[in-house]
């Protein structure tokens, strides 16, 4: 267990459930300064799991893979063990997939420092829910154009196929990467993950973090966090992810910040992001990594001082990723028509959301973001989100029935 003291609270990272109302939640065990994007799946010996990246700070190469898991029936979340150490990358954005033969996949990204350019999808596979680990693999490496990343979990089709969502953070020659030119592709395999073949979206640039399921008719909903922090975006296939609809802005808002949707067991939608968007006026900054240097080291663990910040150059017909949008509130909502609409059921947390810097030894951070949203065996919610940047805090919603 530890203690952290944000500007708001103390934070007891033990892993305990807690009952308030009609919530139970824990704080996750938090071995490093930083915690972030949590993703939860039920493992394929019951277990609830979960898997997120800490260390000193996103971007430096001490940032490495953690697990925990909670039985059911548990008080407590376990001790969490690392499952990555490359001491020259920063590895992020972990999921776990239980494959319909019985393994669990962990996927997660490596980077060089804070260029999501140069990164690549390594894999390391357990045939034993989690107990022990295969080697770590490259599934997918960076292109000559860019690196690619991963956020949400595969999907199997009823169709049998596998569909992984994935999205390019693409170069521009002589420039650091800012995120403006990103854009999204689905990983598409027929044969169990033993191969794979790459499908774009046309019209996806600043469309990332794509998240599908399938619904009742066959058709695949994809929806995505923004760069331009302006609206949660979706596109649908119709066939079973070969081709797909530009995606085009919904109703929600979006702070270019994750966003992870489940479709329940009764065929409602639920959804766990930021209520929020940028607004004129809504103070920017210049990129997500604008605190590290080229060699992933914040500034004061650098030899020398960082590079000042520079606004990038105006690429003329570009828009021009927005970073900085306050990450709050945590929010849930619900679509009973199948992504068309959806209502707000309730906040998760609430508060100022300041995440213009990504510092969490001094506690400046005060986000909730990268929900990640399950439903379990049982019908209930299990959702988890980065707290402050210094915990994982887990949160058991029960639902009120389709007919409420």
């Amino acid at each position: 267990m530890s203690t952290t003291t944000s500007s708001y609270e103390t934070i007891t990272t033990d892993g305990r459930l807690r009952t308030e109302g009609d919530l139970t939640w824990a704080y996750l065990p938090a071995p490093t300064v930083q915690s972030h994007a949590a993703n939860l799946m039920t493992l394929p010996d019951g277990r609830l799991g979960c898997v997120w990246f800490g260390g000193t700070q996103e971007g430096v190469p001490d940032i490495s893979v953690w697990f925990a898991t909670l039985a059911p029936g548990a008080e407590a979340w376990s001790a969490p063990c690392r499952l990555s150490d490359d001491p020259a990358r920063s590895e992020q954005n972990p999921i776990l997939f239980p494959t319909p033969g019985g393994d669990l996949w962990l996927l997660w990204t490596a980077q060089h420092a804070g260029n999501q350019d140069t990164a690549e999808v390594r894999r390391r596979i357990s045939p034993d829910s989690g107990e022990t680990w295969g080697p770590v693999e490259t599934l997918f490496p960076p292109a000559a154009d860019g690196g690619v990343f991963v956020r949400q979990p595969p999907v199997v089709l009823s169709s049998g196929r596998w569909v992984l969502p994935v999205f390019r953070c693409l170069s521009v020659p002589g420039q650091k990467w800012v995120g403006d030119r990103d854009d999204s592709a689905v990983m598409l395999s027929d044969d169990d993950g033993a191969t794979w073949r790459q499908v774009l979206l046309p019209g996806s640039t600043g469309c990332v973090h794509m998240n599908v399921q399938e619904l009742g008719d066959g058709t695949l909903l994809a929806l995505f966090r923004s760069r331009w922090a302006d609206a949660v975006h979706a596109s649908r296939s119709r066939d079973g992810g070969q081709t797909w609809e530009v995606p085009a802005p919904t109703e929600l808002p979006n702070n270019n910040s994750s966003i992870q949707y489940v479709r329940l067991a009764d065929g409602r939608l639920a959804l766990v992001y930021n209520h929020r968007r940028a607004e004129p006026g809504t103070e920017r900054r210049l990129s997500l990594y604008d605190e590290i240097d080229d060699d992933g080291l914040a500034p004061e663990q650098a030899a020398a001082p960082a590079p000042a910040a520079v606004e990038p150059a105006p690429q003329e017909g570009r828009r021009s990723a927005f970073w900085g949008t306050p990450r709050a509130p945590m929010t849930l909502a619900l679509s009973e028509d199948e992504g068309r609409s959806w209502h707000v059921l309730r906040d998760l947390d609430t508060g100022d959301g300041y995440c213009l810097s990504n510092n969490s030894r001094e506690g400046l951070n005060r986000e909730f973001s990268y929900p990640s949203i399950h439903q379990g065996p049982d019908g209930a919610l299990h959702i988890a989100y980065t707290y402050f940047r210094q915990a994982i805090k887990y949160v058991r919603v029960e639902l009120p029935a389709a007919d409420a």
